[in-house]
């Protein structure tokens, strides 16, 4: 069976280390050993690492750590995933603010992805958002993207 193709935005490696979201880290730690168990193709992006650079210290160090502990394909953004990005935000799917949560949405779609992965209820894992994807993909010729939080995926994996 083909393994499901995941991309990870920031937010959900950084709730490896979430002492102030214990559920989320919880669900994020065990989608992370499924992950070390390469039950997934996963794909991180240089914008997740150019977001990760953000973090403090010693949460950095442990999230690079975590990193490594998996394989990946890191990708990095094109002019068609900035040009997707671009639609999506006219259509009206997410706020002019939220370019970032638009890039690794369309870098996910870019790059085939089945899912994208994400802890931002506010930005990405919404209605508004997933009805502007699926939109703009279909118009697009691109295939559909599945977006979800760690638990809605661990969920439907049970």
């Amino acid at each position: 069976m083909k393994r499901l193709k995941i991309y990870l935005d920031t937010s959900v490696i950084s709730h490896l280390d979430a002492p102030d979201a214990l559920k989320e880290q919880a669900d994020t730690c065990k989608l992370w050993e499924e992950i070390q168990a390469e039950a997934y193709e996963v794909v991180v992006s240089d914008v997740v690492i150019d977001e990760l650079e953000g973090c403090p210290e010693p949460k950095l160090s442990y999230l690079r750590s975590m990193l490594s502990s998996i394989s990946y394909a890191d990708i990095t953004r094109s002019p068609e995933a900035t040009r997707l990005r671009d639609l999506y935000l006219k259509v009206g799917g997410l706020p002019p603010k939220s370019r970032l949560d638009a890039l690794h949405i369309a870098i996910a779609t870019v790059n085939s992805c089945n899912i994208i992965l994400s802890w931002n209820f506010k930005h990405i894992v919404n209605y508004r958002a997933m009805t502007a994807v699926d939109a703009v993909n279909i118009k697009e010729g691109y295939a559909p993207l599945r977006i979800l939080s760690p638990t809605m995926l661990l969920e439907s994996e049970d």
